[in-house]
């Protein structure tokens, strides 16, 4: 097969392309350029999409023996992620930009632009499992290292960018990946992971948003619309928030409060107890199914996740054309709307949905 491995200056995605050489594949690297600037968005160690790790990416193609490229996708990811990042917070909700990115981006545009060249898949060093049972249907299951599964950040991938999507990493643990990258010869091989937001240079999401959002002050109010403190956007609180909140006006016996709604409309952020958090249902909007669409109008049994590396919570969910209901065994605490919700089958990815409401 001819495949493009995407290369993001990790020591993941350069074993990926490495492996995808030894299996027999044509390759060539690709580095994807983020930002027409890309200090704007972040440089130095901290996280993804740096000039380094564009320098870095290149020298691991070198070393693998391929031809290596950077394609610019600054105009999609500005586009199809920093946007959507900053429109969901105006609207009280709380995105997950890793998701958008991959629907986006790492899948959506990079398979396009593939298939456009002639190539027949991307490789990507994802910690995920692809399967194909005896009927040839494939299908996503998690990764066989807990601590580095990826399998619900590419829940937002349908069945046509799962065909055309390689993880050679699924079935490998973190510290042997380092290992084996030590053993080709690469410079990345204790290159530290990534973390944050890489369109964030500061770390500091609140002043970030400020800055594109602007500082509007509004009231902290307790459910029964007593106000309590004062904010500067309620776009830059999370439902679940217990630090940081700004308040005046203690509780009687001098318990915490907590983030329980944002109301955007009336710039308004609404804070009670750590019980009033409690959710049993969950629902998710649009969507994206990893397989086949589960029966309609059937109650079924799985597990739901609602963070890259959360728990699994055991649930009964039932599906539409344009929602995944999931009726949770045991309450959660506090979960915004705007988050990932995925389905799970046991370790098999059922599909995922965008948090539109909670119960």
């Amino acid at each position: 097969m001819k495949v493009i491995a995407a290369m993001s200056g990790g020591v993941d995605s350069a074993v990926a392309a490495a492996r995808a050489v030894e299996a027999g594949h044509e390759v060539i690297g690709v580095h994807l350029a983020l930002s027409s600037n890309p200090q704007k968005y972040r440089s130095g160690a901290r996280g993804c999409c740096t000039i380094e790790d564009s320098h870095d990416a290149r020298r691991a193609a070198d070393v693998i023996g391929i031809p290596f490229y950077i394609w610019d996708m600054a105009e999609e990811f500005h586009a199809g992620v920093v946007e959507n990042f900053i429109d969901e917070y105006a609207q009280g909700r709380t995105p997950n930009p890793c998701l958008r990115c991959n629907e986006k981006i790492k899948f959506q545009a990079v398979l396009d632009r593939a298939a456009a060249l002639g190539y027949d898949a991307v490789v990507t060093g994802h910690y995920a499992q692809m399967r194909v049972d005896a009927d040839g249907n494939r299908a996503m299951y998690r990764a066989i290292d807990p601590l580095k599964d990826q399998s619900y950040v590419l829940a937002v991938l349908n069945e046509k960018q799962l065909a055309g999507a390689m993880f050679p990493l699924g079935d490998s643990h973190k510290v042997d990946i380092r290992k084996e990258a030590k053993a080709r010869g690469l410079y990345v091989a204790n290159k530290p992971d990534s973390h944050d937001i890489c369109f964030i240079p500061s770390g500091n999401n609140a002043g970030w948003l400020r800055d594109r959002l602007g500082s509007e002050s509004g009231p902290i109010v307790d459910q029964d619309g007593n106000t309590v403190g004062e904010h500067q956007g309620a776009y830059t609180y999370t439902i679940g928030q217990r630090r940081g909140l700004g308040l005046s006006v203690p509780t009687v016996d001098g318990s915490p409060r907590y983030v329980l709604k944002i109301e955007p409309k009336t710039n308004t952020v609404v804070v009670g107890a750590k019980e009033d958090l409690a959710i049993s249902k969950i629902v998710g909007e649009k969507p994206i199914w990893c397989g086949p669409m589960p029966t309609v109008g059937v109650a079924h049994r799985g597990f739901a996740q609602i963070r890259a590396h959360g728990s699994p919570l055991a649930c009964s969910y039932t599906v539409s054309e344009s929602s995944i209901q999931a009726q949770l065994d045991e309450p959660l605490f506090g979960l915004a709307r705007g988050q990932g919700l995925v389905i799970y089958d046991g370790d098999r990815v059922v599909g995922s949905a965008t948090v539109s409401d909670t119960e």
